[in-house]
């Protein structure tokens, strides 16, 4: 198969960019021929992208007609959408009838906010896109990360048709059943929706904490406002037992999180390591007896907590968002009810003081994410829906793309390979 990938940047940087380079690798090795699409580079691993990707398109100005191009030079079989918002990109892929597969990675198709939860109230958001989103949420004014002034514009009826274009795709893949029923919520065909979990590569098998009277307490990830780290803290000042608490992570809730920690007098149980590379969290996972997931936000899956189970250790987590799909509470960890800092606390007390039930639970995550989280299985589940896509997409013959607006055309069809 070819396999066109369209992504918004070029490079590693987070989570979609992981996912998006790790799939291009498996199905590359498998005898896929890879390209990719894409916006600009983030100065990371680029060189290892260029090696997963054989052809490379980059969009700089005119995108529809650079989108267009692309598929006349590539002819790929298929299209693997991962993040794009430009409406130009996606309305010109949709138009060329090219199979369309979409990774939902996240809430920013569906959500003009993009992350589904109340900024100041924090509250869960389990509505689907409407005009309540100007008038009720005030979702049209977003924080501006990159640019001059604090706050953006974000037009509702752009939105609305990105998710009307997005209807269209052949496919839909999501990562849990919550992410499922978010686009059910918002009118997705049933039946193009697959989930199909982001499953990261196996962890050192050898490798098993020695959940030591250290009693360590491990969070790592993003200290952004959503992931709840002054949650943790305020339920951590709630815990009994004798504990030392490593934040690993930066970003931009950190200041206010270390000075919160301060306030609650934990500077002394708690410390803030900052950003560390990969292989170095397993010297933290030989000495760790729970993991600490206090995302507030309806996460999408929470992929640190699949990870962390392939070391055995068991994770306390809010109920928010896909968590609940692999957090079966008091079998691998404890699934806690949403911002609930005494049941927190306590969930924390009980594994801490309880180093047979803790090692239990994490040898029970390991044996889940093991069985149900296999590497191989996912990608061979990948391999299988994007056949299936091309040989709907064959019934239907070739399919010709269309000429462009302002007489960009070329007169050719992309064929769908046996």
């Amino acid at each position: 198969m070819k396999i066109l990938y369209v992504h918004e940047r070029f490079g590693a940087l987070a989570g979609a960019e992981a996912n998006a380079f790790i799939t291009a690798q498996e199905l590359g090795a498998r005898g896929h021929y890879i390209g990719i699409l894409h916006g600009p580079g983030t100065g990371k691993n680029e060189d290892g992208w260029k090696q997963a990707f054989r052809e490379r398109y980059p969009i700089t100005e005119d995108a529809a007609a650079q989108t267009y191009a692309a598929l006349q030079s590539f002819r790929p079989d298929a299209v693997y959408v991962h993040k794009m918002a430009n409406l130009e990109v996606i309305q010109t892929l949709v138009e060329s009838g090219v199979p369309l597969i979409r990774m939902v990675h996240d809430h920013d198709i569906y959500c003009m906010r993009s992350y589904k939860y109340h900024y100041f109230s924090r509250k869960i958001c389990t509505r689907a896109a409407s005009l309540y989103c100007v008038y009720g949420c005030g979702a049209c004014l977003v924080k501006n990360s990159g640019g001059a002034f604090p706050l953006k514009w974000v037009s509702y009826r752009s939105k609305k048709k990105e998710i009307a274009l997005n209807r269209r795709f052949h496919r839909m893949i999501v990562v849990t059943q919550y992410m499922r029923d978010e686009l059910l919520r918002n009118s997705f065909d049933a039946g193009k929706i697959e989930i199909h979990a982001p499953v990261p590569r196996m962890g050192d098998p050898d490798l098993r904490s020695s959940f030591s009277d250290r009693n360590l307490i491990l969070y790592a990830g993003q200290i952004i406002r959503g992931k709840g780290v002054d949650v943790l803290l305020e339920s951590l000042a709630r815990v009994k037992s004798k504990f030392e608490c490593i934040i690993l992570g930066d970003g931009n809730h950190k200041a206010y999180c270390e000075e919160l920690c301060r306030k609650l007098g934990l500077q002394h149980k708690v410390q803030f390591k900052g950003f560390i590379p990969q292989e170095e969290l397993k010297a933290y996972y030989r000495e760790c007896s729970v993991v600490a997931l206090s995302s507030v936000w309806p996460e999408p899956i929470a992929t640190i907590g699949l990870e962390v189970m392939r070391y055995a250790l068991p994770v306390v987590a809010f109920d928010a968002g896909g968590i609940k799909d692999w957090l079966k509470d008091g079998f691998n960890g404890h699934l806690v009810p949403w911002m609930n800092r005494d049941a927190f606390a306590s969930s924390l007390d009980s594994l801490l003081q309880n180093k047979e039930q803790a090692r239990k639970l994490g040898e029970n995550g390991l044996r889940l994410v093991s069985t149900r989280y296999d590497f191989p299985s996912y990608i061979a589940g990948l391999e299988e829906m994007f056949g299936r896509a091309i040989a709907e997409a064959e019934q239907n013959c070739a399919r010709q793309i269309p000429p462009l607006e302002g007489g960009y055309s070329l007169k050719s069809t992309i064929k769908v390979s046996a």
